[in-house]
């Protein structure tokens, strides 16, 4: 590359363990995203004091101090790397690489080297450890020769790793010549004192900035007293007490909800906390939206005049949800995110609807998508495939809700239930000027919109599987249904089964058709003045009725997706590993085969997917629906 390298398994070394990300090295600097989202470095060239090179075990190490005191480790990469990045480091930045050696030895006995903020452990001339002093916490002196050094310890740290850095002990005898001391301080003395003036130590013990009683948070489940300090926020409840750093906040979520008597406020951690096996990273929550407090800083008037100066003020007054969000922000330095210029029918921020069997709310913003409370799913923007708009699986009585899918790049897919009908207008319309692709129906016509079909239905080239499920619905009395996003009232099983409609002849056997079948008139489509006119002149109204449900023979088959073609294929052979292996169980099994695949082993049959399609295109532009069909989900996408 003549503008960059770019590196897709790089790992970002530091207090909560290391994170998987990817690396960009550049002209201008360094940028490195963590995989899935959340944790960014970015660091400009001229803010770039050193650079350093370490063989660790199985690959290379990449250390970047900047002039901020900051010192970035990023691990992964291979030996051809080394030599091609100190060029690129070289032309570009003007920085010749230093190249360090990894002590694996076991002595114990070494020299410190404390450059900023960093303290390395050198044995001979190799390096055999080092630590970032900003993770201090606490120093003792013990005795005259021993120095103690304790590390942050909270719960976000040791959440992607089991063993968290707790202390580490030095002993600096009284001959040491590096740090020369007197008889009232001896060099141990002096190499304290030297951590001292560059730790962050003391944080542990210091006081509250402010503190908000009784706040109930969601996620994790409970009432706590929310402490907000200086570089750390402590939230106290009655069976737990977390401890979480600023420097894990990534963002704030301040997402007011229509009509309702509460707020949420999210705080999203990266790495996140952890409480027992699960892991949390966004902590939701709720304050009552009219509920007014007065504050006070617990903070001297010089700290307020130099590092806090136009981030906060000595004293507020105000909703508590925007109070607390307001010193949060200034304490750690996250951006907040409010709702952007999506509004729901009902004049809301969300909409209303499920994830995994809980209700809950999905809010649009500018940037993502957020589903609160349980479970809080961010979506970013960026990371999305396409999303598609479905007939609600349950059908029958939900006729006036649809779902939204959306999949991610990852292949990742979380459906959203029972959105009511109402909001799909506003949903389609704020989803389409974010550019993101709809895949609707089939994805026939996704180009002009699935708005504009719905407002066309005379349009001769309207879309066949949209048209499908207007057949079905179209003798309801009312015309708006059947401009919206249409829910069929007379489905009474599957929306997928063709032929599993209750009362429908076409499930019926012979000597059944012959018996009265009890129909709940509810359920029963009113029909138009034509066919309410051949009724009264005697025609059979379970004849039309099995005329209507009747599948096109002549209609195109519809078009595969590659996972479907890799089905077919693979089927067997999953039938003859697993002998006695449940239908259901196969599509797991194919399913979980499908998602591990890489994108050069889906490509064959990604290939016969788009090849079907083009055939499916084709054969469809010359075939008019000559009758009503049977109803289907109109999700052309295959998940197991």
């Amino acid at each position: 590359m003549t503008d960059g390298h770019l590196f897709n398994n790089i790992s970002l070394g530091g207090r909560g363990g290391t994170n998987p990300g990817q690396l960009k090295i550049h002209a201008g600097g360094i940028l490195w995203k963590k995989l899935g989202g959340g944790k960014a470095v970015e660091v400009d060239k001229s803010d770039i004091l050193g650079v350093t090179w370490m063989k660790v075990p199985r690959t290379n190490q990449l250390g970047v101090r900047i002039k901020d005191g900051l010192y970035y480790k990023f691990t992964g990469f291979r030996d051809q790397d080394v030599a091609s990045l100190t060029n690129f480091f070289m032309n570009n930045f003007g920085i010749t690489p230093e190249e360090k050696q990894l002590s694996v030895s076991g002595h114990n006995w070494g020299e410190v080297d404390l450059n900023g903020n960093m303290l390395t452990f050198v044995v001979g001339s190799k390096q055999a450890f080092e630590v970032s002093l900003a993770d201090v916490s606490q120093t003792q002196l013990q005795g005259k020769n021993d120095v103690i050094l304790e590390f942050h310890v909270d719960d976000t740290t040791g959440a992607n790793e089991k063993d968290s850095l707790m202390e580490i002990s030095f002993h600096i005898p009284n001959s040491n010549t590096k740090f020369v001391g007197d008889e009232n301080r001896p060099p141990a003395q002096v190499f304290r004192d030297k951590i001292m003036s560059v730790a962050d130590v003391g944080a542990g013990a210091e006081e509250a900035v402010v503190t908000f009683e009784g706040i109930a948070i969601l996620t994790p489940r409970g009432r706590y007293s929310v402490e907000l300090h200086l570089s750390f926020l402590r939230l106290q409840g009655q069976a737990n007490d977390f401890k979480i750093q600023y420097s894990s906040v990534v963002r704030l979520f301040l997402l007011p909800k229509a009509n309702q008597p509460h707020t949420f406020v999210v705080v999203t951690l990266d790495p996140p906390i952890r409480k027992g096996q699960t892991l949390y990273p966004h902590i939701v929550l709720q304050f009552e939206t009219d509920y007014v407090v007065q504050s006070e800083l617990s903070m001297s008037d010089d700290l307020l005049n130099t590092k806090y100066k136009d981030k906060l003020e000595p004293s507020y007054k105000g909703l508590i949800h925007e109070v607390f969000t307001t010193i949060l922000r200034g304490l750690s330095g996250a951006k907040v995110t409010k709702p952007g210029k999506f509004r729901s029918f009902s004049d809301g921020y969300a909409v209303k609807s499920s994830l995994k069997a809980e209700d809950g709310v999905l809010y649009p913003l500018e940037k993502s998508f957020f589903f609160l409370p349980k479970p809080p799913t961010l979506i970013l923007h960026e990371e999305i495939d396409y999303v598609e708009f479905e007939r609600h699986a349950a059908g029958g009585s939900n006729m006036h809700y649809f779902d939204l899918l959306i999949r991610l790049k990852t292949e990742q897919e979380h459906l959203f239930r029972n959105v009511q009908r109402n909001e799909y207008h506003n949903l389609f319309n704020f989803i389409s000027s974010k550019g993101l692709k709809i895949m609707n129906l089939g994805d026939e016509r996704a180009g002009e919109g699935v708005a504009k079909i719905l407002q066309h239905e005379e349009d001769d080239a309207v879309d066949p599987h949209l048209e499908r499920i207007r057949n079905e619905a179209g003798g309801d009395e009312s015309d708006e249904e059947d401009e919206d996003f249409v829910i069929d009232k007379d489905d009474g099983g599957s929306p997928t089964d063709d032929s599993g409609e209750e009362g429908s002849d076409a499930s019926l056997s012979g000597d059944e058709k012959e018996k009265p079948v009890k129909k709940d008139p509810r359920k029963e489509p009113s029909s138009s003045k034509a066919s309410k006119k051949k009724s009264r002149d005697g025609d059979d109204d379970s004849k039309k009725k099995k005329q209507k449900k009747k599948k096109d023979p002549n209609a195109p088959k519809r078009a595969m997706s590659g996972f479907m073609f890799f089905s077919q294929m693979e089927r067997e052979n999953v039938k003859k590993t697993n002998p006695g292996i449940s239908f259901t169980d196969v599509g797991k099994a194919l399913g979980e085969r499908w998602k591990k695949m890489s994108a050069e082993e889906k490509e064959p049959y990604e290939a016969k997917a788009r090849a079907d399609k083009k055939r499916y295109k084709d054969e469809i532009s010359g075939y008019k629906n000559p009758q009503p069909m049977s109803i289907d989900s109109g999700n052309d996408s295959e998940s197991a």
